[in-house]
C-alpha cells in the first residue's frame, strides 16, 4: 500500500509592499514610520496603501530608498509610468500623492515642490439606470451577493463601509444604519429600507455570520475588498450591462436615483457623508430632473389666500 504525499500548501504571493520590506535594507522601518503618521493624520486604511504600494513599487525599480532615489531619477520613473498601461493612471496619481506625504514626513519639503502638480480631471461618474439595478440584482442567484449589492445601493455606502459593517449597527426600531468611522473619520445614519431589512433576516437565518454583517474567510475578520469587486463585475457580467460598473457605481447610482426621486441635495448630502456641498453637487448634472419655471413668491404668498 503506497503512502500518500502530504499535500504542501501554497504560499501565499508577497504582495508588493511586502516584497519591499523584504528586499530592500530600511523600508521596513520607513513603511511602519509612514503608517503611524497617515493613521494619526486621520487617512483610511485604503490611502494608506495605496500610497504604500506605489512607494514600494517605485523602490523595487530602483533598488533604493524613497530618500536616496535622485529627484532626475523620480522624474525619470513618473514620466515612464504617465506612458505605461500598467499600472493605471490611479498608480501615477498616488506615486505622486505618496511621496509627497513622504517627504514632508522625512522634512524634505524642497523635494515636494519639484514633484508635478496633478491636474483635477472633472468626469461623470457611471450611473445605472433603475432598470438596470432591477436586472443587476435579479440576475445573482447567490443570496449573499444580492444582499451586499442591495446594501450598497439601498444605503449610499462606500466599499469599506459595507464589508465592515456590523450587526450592532443595524437599527431595527429607528429604521437606521450607523456607519462607524466612514471617509474623513466620519460617523453617520444612512437610512434602512424596509426591503433590504427583510433580506437581511433572511440572510442572517441562512449564513448566520458573526459580527461582521459579511464575514470573510478568516474567522473575526470582514469580506476582503476583492472579493467584493470580484462578486459585483460578474454579477454585471451576467446581466449583460455594457458600463463599466464598481462598487462606487452603485454609491453613485443611489444618490442619483434620490435626486430623481425629488429628495433634497442637502439630505443626499447628509445621507452620503460628504463634507461639502460641492461634491454631492454632481449628481444635478447626471439626474434627469425637471427644472421648474421661476416665479415670484409673492404670487404664492397672496395668490392661494
Amino acid at each position: 500500500m503506497t503512502k500518500r504525499k502530504p499535500k504542501i500548501k501554497k504560499k501565499h504571493a508577497l504582495t508588493v509592499a511586502q516584497k519591499a520590506c523584504k528586499e530592500i535594507k530600511g523600508f521596513e522601518a520607513l513603511y511602519h514610520s509612514l503608517e503611524r503618521k497617515m493613521i494619526l493624520n486621520g487617512y483610511s486604511e485604503s490611502t494608506f496603501k495605496n500610497y504604500a504600494r506605489s512607494i514600494a513599487f517605485l523602490t523595487l525599480r530602483t533598488g533604493k530608498l524613497p530618500q536616496e532615489i535622485s529627484d532626475d531619477e523620480i522624474e525619470h520613473y513618473l514620466m515612464k509610468l504617465s506612458k505605461e498601461k500598467s499600472p493605471s493612471e490611479s498608480y501615477f496619481k498616488h506615486t505622486v500623492y505618496g511621496l509627497r506625504f513622504l517627504f514632508r514626513l522625512l522634512e524634505q519639503n524642497d523635494r515636494v515642490l519639484k514633484l508635478p502638480r496633478l491636474r483635477q480631471v472633472k468626469s461623470l461618474p457611471v450611473v445605472l439606470s433603475k432598470e438596470e439595478c432591477r436586472r443587476l440584482f435579479k440576475g445573482t442567484k447567490n443570496l449573499k451577493h444580492r444582499i451586499i449589492m442591495c446594501l450598497m445601493y439601498s444605503a449610499g455606502l462606500r466599499m469599506d463601509e459595507t464589508r465592515r459593517l456590523m450587526w450592532k449597527d443595524i437599527d431595527r426600531s429607528r429604521m437606521q444604519i450607523k456607519v462607524n468611522q466612514g471617509k474623513n473619520r466620519k460617523d453617520r445614519y444612512v437610512v434602512l429600507s424596509p426591503y433590504i431589512l427583510k433580506g437581511l433576516e433572511k440572510y442572517y437565518s441562512q449564513y448566520q455570520p458573526d459580527t461582521y454583517v459579511f464575514n470573510g474567510n478568516e474567522k473575526g475578520q470582514p469580506l476582503h475588498r476583492r472579493s467584493i469587486q470580484r462578486i459585483i463585475a460578474e454579477s454585471a457580467k451576467k446581466a449583460g450591462i455594457k458600463k463599466e460598473v464598481t462598487c462606487h457605481t452603485l454609491r453613485h447610482s443611489f444618490a442619483t436615483h434620490l435626486l430623481e426621486d425629488g429628495v433634497d441635495i442637502l439630505t443626499i448630502m447628509e445621507q452620503l457623508g460628504h463634507s461639502r456641498i460641492q461634491t454631492t453637487m454632481m449628481y444635478t448634472h447626471i439626474a434627469r430632473v425637471k427644472r421648474s419655471l421661476a416665479h415670484s413668491p409673492l404670487d404664492t404668498l397672496y395668490g392661494q389666500g
